[in-house]
Formats: C-alpha cells, sequence, structure tokens
C-alpha cells in the first residue's frame, strides 16, 4: 500500500458538463465513470501513496465504512485497463 498511483501519459481526469459526469480522457477515447471511480481518481495525483488515498476517502466518506478492499481492487482494475501506472 506504498505503492503510489498515477495517470499514464496522454491520461486526463476532469469534469464533463455534457456528460454530468467526471471522465478519463485519452487519445482515442473517453471513459465515463461512475461516482465511485470519480471519487479514487480525484485522489490520484502521482504523489499520494494508495494507503493515503484510503484513508482520504474514508474520510470523506464515513458512512461508507472500510473501503480498502474497493480502492485497490479498482486499481488494480485500472492499471489492468492502462489508465493508471503504480509505481
Amino acid at each position: 500500500m506504498t505503492r503510489v498511483p498515477r495517470l499514464r501519459p496522454g491520461f486526463r481526469f476532469q469534469w464533463e458538463p455534457v456528460q454530468d459526469s467526471h471522465v478519463l480522457l485519452y487519445p482515442e477515447g473517453m471513459v465515463k465513470l461512475n461516482t465511485s471511480a470519480s471519487a479514487i481518481l480525484a485522489e490520484v495525483d502521482g504523489h499520494r501513496p494508495v494507503a493515503d488515498i484510503i484513508a482520504r476517502l474514508e474520510q470523506n466518506f464515513p458512512d461508507a465504512g472500510e473501503l480498502t478492499d474497493d480502492v485497490c481492487e479498482f486499481l488494480r482494475d485500472a492499471q489492468q485497463k492502462h489508465w493508471i501506472e503504480l509505481q
């Protein structure tokens, strides 16, 4: 949990008013993100380790309970889809 995720080069996370949601833009297209994915990727800055991301999310969403498994699963999936890199 000391690894640091960052968006891969060419990827950009942003709010898209037309989609009324956050999206992940990349040269070949766009991914419309759900609320959970948006919350996680909003914490991915290339400097913050996974443990800190989880702690911040648990602080921001106290009713959600323990988020380690969900966040780690999302980050693994995002890495497999080549959205992020884990350093």
